[in-house]
């Protein structure tokens, strides 16, 4: 098969360039979608995408495939939270825009956050927005496997869910918020004219596409947020994100990012409510860094001085709450050294090693953090983070066929989750 015009109309379509997803994946998705068709001849498909648009979308829906789960890289839904009650106390309606969507876990889980975090459904709205319309119809269905639950800590599904060990429902409060539309953030005119966001979940996408691509579609981004609006980016993009402009806004762990000069608003905003008073924050059992919490928890900065700088007088090597201590007060660095000497004294933790590989990863010490992946894997072959985030760092070093191989591996992992 002559794969290349195929390839070039799905990068021109949805940015995302073959080596990234596979050459292979796009060559199997184009055969499937033939012989769906009936269809034997490949200039006769070929000229078929050329007067459908709807069989284009079909080979949209064959080449994406999703692959998340509820609280996925929770820091981010952890500084989500405490800025969020900021605002609100402002008595201003908060947006927040999760794009891509795909199948509604993202989008749900920023709504169950802000839930958490005592803010009433009232006070937030939620734009989820993806170009699958199959992600999006799953997505608004609101059912989902164990294949999306992956935390430890699922009291979060006890409370917003109902269901069986098979399939859960979310519930009308998380769904009240969220709003699903189909949108393709490379169309000339993507949102605009439309309100803008105080908050923008944009992760693990540019890292798909062309140094172009991703050029243009940042200058979306930040059109689409408020001044001073957050964005929250993927691990392996935090260079990107700099590199176009954009200002780290310094809250360990969550790739939270800010516009570096004031951005213009493309929209009308909607009028404030009434000051809200949201109830405490309970936080969850502490766990390692990159253990998912349904309950938001204070922003790392707010622990205290005195408890933190004890942890460097430790005599015996340090717990897992300790390393998380250190984490979540933005000490990056002895929370490295503190991994290191975990894993001397007490030998290989897999927890541990993630933490480390994360903080590598965060670093841009990515052959480390690569190495400390695969070590986490050895331990937990089915670690969905370490398959996720090394997934993601070979493609940022531009080893495409290593992703390709383990996105295959989450597939497969995922299916045997669902059987």
């Amino acid at each position: 098969m002559n794969s290349a015009r195929f390839e070039q109309l799905l990068e021109r379509t949805m940015g995302v360039t073959a080596v990234s997803v596979g050459l292979s994946a796009i060559g199997r998705a184009v055969t499937r979608r033939m012989s769906a068709a009936n269809l034997h001849d490949e200039n006769r498909y070929w000229e078929l995408l050329q007067a459908s648009p709807a069989e284009l979308q079909e080979l949209i829906e064959a080449v994406v495939v999703p692959e998340t789960w509820f609280f996925r890289d929770p820091q981010a839904f952890v500084a989500l939270a405490a800025l969020a009650r900021e605002k609100a106390m402002r008595g201003q309606v908060i947006r927040v825009l999760s794009l891509p969507c795909s199948t509604g876990e993202e989008p749900y889980t920023i709504a169950m956050t802000l839930l958490d975090s005592g803010l009433p459904a009232a006070s937030f709205t939620v734009d989820a927005i993806d170009i699958s319309d199959r992600s999006l119809a799953m997505a608004r269905a609101g059912a989902y496997g164990r294949n999306s639950f992956r935390s430890k800590d699922l009291s979060f599904r006890d409370r917003y869910f109902s269901g069986t060990d098979q399939r859960y429902w979310i519930g009308d409060a998380v769904r009240a918020p969220v709003r699903f539309l189909r949108g393709n953030i490379l169309d000339a005119e993507f949102r605009a004219g439309r309100e803008t966001y105080d908050f923008v979940f944009c992760r693990n996408l540019l890292i798909y596409f062309d140094a172009a691509t991703q050029t243009r579609a940042i200058g979306v981004l930040k059109r689409l947020l408020v001044p001073g609006g957050v964005l929250f980016a993927g691990h392996s993009e935090t260079g990107l994100m700099q590199a176009n402009g954009l200002v780290s806004a310094r809250i360990p762990m969550a790739f939270a990012f800010t516009a570096s000069t004031p951005v213009i608003a493309s929209g009308p905003r909607q009028p404030a409510l009434a000051a809200v008073s949201p109830r405490p924050i309970v936080p969850a059992e502490r766990g390692i860094a990159t253990r998912p919490s349904s309950a938001a928890k204070p922003l790392p900065s707010r622990h205290g001085a005195a408890e933190v700088a004890s942890l460097s007088t430790r005599v015996n090597a340090p717990s897992l709450a300790d390393l998380q201590l250190l984490a979540d007060a933005g000490r990056l660095g002895e929370a490295a050294v503190g991994c290191e000497r975990y894993l001397r004294e007490m030998g290989p933790s897999a927890p541990v090693l993630l933490m480390l590989a994360l903080i590598r990863d965060a670093s841009g010490e990515g052959e480390e953090a690569a190495r400390d992946y695969r070590r986490v894997l050895y331990l937990e072959p089915d670690n969905s983070e370490a398959l996720g985030h090394l997934s993601l760092l070979l493609r940022k070093q531009g080893d495409f066929d290593g992703a390709c191989l383990l996105d295959d591996r989450m597939r497969r992992h995922a299916d045997r989750r669902k059987a």
